[in-house]
Parts: C-alpha cells; structure tokens; sequence
C-alpha cells in the first residue's frame, strides 16, 4: 500500500511539536541555570571591552564582551554574550556586577538584570510549550484523519 504525498507530508509534520518542545525544554534549562548562578554564584565586577547595539528593524539585540575580575585576583573574558534589546540599554557601563558559578550552564550572569532575563526565559518556556501543545495535536489529527481517509478509501 503506497502512501499518498499527504499523508507523507503528514508524518514530516511531526519536526514542528518536536521543535518546539527541544525549544521549551532548552528555555525552561535556561531558566534554571540563570537562577543557580544568582543564587549559588559569586559577586564579581567585569569591565566592559566591547558593546555592540543592533537597532535595525529586523535584528535588534545587544552583544556584549566582558572580563571579568574574581576576587582572588583571576580574570576571564567571556565574549558574544546576547542580550535582548529591551534589556540592553540597562548594561550600557564601563563595569558592571556580575555573578560568577564556573562550571554551570550560565557562567556570568549581569546581576542588576538577571531576575529579568529569568523571567524572559520562563516566559519563552511556556510560550513555546503551550505553541508546542497546539502543534501536537494538529499533526495528531490530521495524521489521524489522513488515517481514516485512507482505511475508508482502502475498505471501499
């Protein structure tokens, strides 16, 4: 029994809920490594050694390099860390505070915007999950009713 270029289309349907869900799962991991750096990191200051700002209409963000400076006297730099551009102009500085946990998912973390950028990513979280459900169930029953079609056709 040969497959119709629908139901082939149907079955392919199924990347969009499995995207959205790697997308939720990835902003809902953000969220927490943002929240464990907070609230298990260590204060720190980094200077600022690149700002760039992306107003135009179809990119808009903020990158950023820093080094930062621990208390122990060692540096790092972390470079091409993103910012949303709501949030942007809040990091426009020479230094700035960060929160410094080596090692996790969110190394450094700017801390006078970290609650905000935690709240970007719950919130992207559920938004692409609820997308996701959405998408679920309409590969779901149009696969589902392509099914039908066919066991209706085929029993004709």
């Amino acid at each position: 029994m040969s497959s119709s270029p629908s139901r082939s289309v149907a079955r392919v349907a199924w990347v969009v809920p499995v995207v959205l869900l790697a997308l939720s799962v990835h902003q809902f991991v953000t969220a927490f490594n943002l929240t464990a750096t907070l609230n298990n990191g260590q204060a720190a200051m980094a200077e600022v050694t690149r700002y760039e700002r992306s107003d135009r209409k179809d990119v808009t963000h903020v990158e950023l390099d820093l080094l930062v400076h621990m208390e122990d006297g060692t540096s790092f730099e972390k470079t091409r860390l993103a910012l949303p551009y709501s949030i942007g102009h809040r990091v426009e500085a020479d230094s700035l505070d960060v929160t410094v946990l080596q090692g996790s998912g969110q190394e450094v973390v700017i801390t006078e915007i970290g609650r905000t950028q935690i709240s970007i990513a719950w919130s992207n979280g559920a938004m692409a999950f609820i997308v996701f459900l959405m998408a679920f169930v309409g590969v779901f029953s149009w696969n589902r009713w392509l099914g039908r079609k066919e066991e209706e056709s085929g029993a004709s």
